[in-house]
């Protein structure tokens, strides 16, 4: 884009309006937060009321990610057909129905299947979401405003914690009953009812993104979309770049055209978004967001004590994630990545030789006070180098690396990857867990982040700055 243009854009662009448009779609991102973490706090009470074995146990906290891998798939397929718009307001009515129906289950089968419907949302929430974002929001400032996703997606997870904390204390145990003669874990996944039902009021209020509509050859719709984000001059200018980044290939957005037609096999930018999209769930980062109550109880801490310290994280992620905001556009997508898989290596490390100098008393490591003070410490400095870089910048990259023709196809490869390493790692830990110990699991975790290090250092390639129109894969 034009020096000319770019100043256009800041004249007449209705920057406030973006914004909030863009924190409506970030409440897809609170939800998937939420979601993710609210289990963290109801392990005990789904022992005791479905009496379910580890394996079993591993299998219910993991049900979900079931569903996020065909929600991210089926949802950039869908939002090629439906709209962001469209698929973003049918994850939010799923939402509602996990929140009530997980809290009701009476029986482990009726509590998988909510789960796995709030999976599915949680999956087209976390690749609708950035799309959205990326699609509406300037080159100048796209990555702040999609980094305000993760900081939403922590704040769920931070306001679970929370939520699950103050259920608990207040019915003493999480198995407990709370209120109207139910226990505590179930008013944990209710409580998800109040936002999910903000998110789809919200949501009906918010312009589809005019990118998808030049797609599907609605052009007036689109230029009523842009002019009220950009103003009517800088409205025509860009509906022009959209159409001609589209005019040397019309069809229909479709998976085959994730394949390199010259050479058979799947477009290189595709596999990078894949290895992003892994990477970030093979470094372990949802053990700590979803067993963490366990984790800590493992290494002696009590409940009350594990849930306070979900707490803390929740809130140093926060404060992480805000960082990010500052400096996403300022030094890059790159750097903060291979920064972040420095930092999780080092902290990873020093976890995995805390927990190996333990032994085990009644089943659970027990750790000296040094060494469960380096856990402690070395877990949240991890949790601040992920949500610094990792968490939201591969967000932030697959929801714009892609060209227009393809993203909703390699947001629905890159997602599904992403969710199905999650699951993989989440139902593994509890095994890992009871055969290796937690300094073998964090042991396979620190290798997977080193390993991301050369992995960004060789095939990522920056994005700060290039209009979506501006990108090649």
């Amino acid at each position: 884009m034009s020096t000319t243009l770019s100043a256009t854009a800041v004249r007449g662009e209705n920057t406030a309006f973006i914004v909030l448009i863009s924190c409506v779609a970030t409440i897809g991102g609170f939800l998937f937060g939420f979601d993710s973490g609210v289990i963290n706090g109801t392990v005990d009470g789904l022992k005791q009321t479905f009496q379910s074995s580890e394996a079993g146990i591993g299998f219910e906290v993991a049900s979900m990610l079931l569903g996020c891998a065909v929600g991210a798939f089926f949802a950039g397929r869908l939002g090629d057909r439906i709209g962001r718009r469209g698929v973003l307001i049918i994850a939010a009515v799923m939402f509602l129905l996990s929140a009530l129906g997980a809290g009701s289950a009476h029986t482990s089968l009726a509590f998988v299947i909510a789960r796995v419907v709030g999976g599915i949302a949680v999956g087209a929430a976390s690749v609708m979401s950035p799309a959205y974002i990326a699609e509406v929001a300037s080159a100048r400032y796209r990555g702040r405003l999609a980094t305000v996703q993760q900081i939403a997606i922590i704040s769920g997870l931070f306001c679970a914690f929370l939520s699950n904390f103050l259920l608990a204390r207040a019915a003493g145990a999480s198995t407990e009953v709370l209120w109207l003669g139910q226990e505590a874990w179930r008013w944990m996944f209710w409580m998800q009812a109040i936002p999910s039902a903000l998110f789809l009021v919200l949501l009906l209020a918010i312009p589809e993104s005019p990118r998808y509509l030049v797609v599907k050859k609605r052009r007036a719709e689109a230029l009523a979309v842009m002019t009220r984000l950009y103003g009517a001059d800088e409205a025509q200018a860009k509906i022009a770049e959209i159409e001609g980044s589209l005019a040397q290939d019309q069809h229909r957005p479709r998976l085959s055209d994730l394949v390199d037609k010259s050479t058979g096999k799947l477009r290189t930018i595709v596999w990078v978004g894949i290895g992003l999209a892994v990477f970030q769930q093979l470094v372990g980062i949802n053990v700590v967001f979803y067993y963490g109550a366990v984790l800590w109880q493992a290494v002696g801490f009590s409940e009350n004590d594990a849930l306070l310290i979900n707490v803390l994280s929740g809130a140093l992620s926060i404060g992480a994630c805000l960082l990010t905001v500052v400096l996403i556009d300022r030094i890059g997508r790159k750097p903060l990545l291979w920064v972040g898989s420095v930092g999780m290596a080092v902290s990873l490390a020093l976890m995995v030789v805390a927990f190996s100098s333990g032994h085990l008393a009644d089943g659970r490591l027990q750790l000296s006070d040094g060494m469960g003070r380096l856990a402690l410490v070395a877990a949240n400095v991890y949790v601040v180098f992920f949500n610094m870089s990792w968490g939201p910048v591969m967000w932030v990259m697959l929801g714009e690396m892609f060209p227009n023709q393809i993203r909703g196809s390699g947001l629905a490869v890159a997602g599904a990857a992403q969710w199905s390493a999650n699951f993989a790692i989440t139902v593994t830990f509890p095994v890992l867990l009871a055969s290796i110990g937690l300094a073998g699991a964090y042991g396979i975790y620190t290798v997977a982040a080193v390993a991301s290090i050369f992995f960004v250092l060789r095939y990522v390639r920056e994005t700060k700055g290039k209009e979506l129109e501006q990108m090649v894969g």
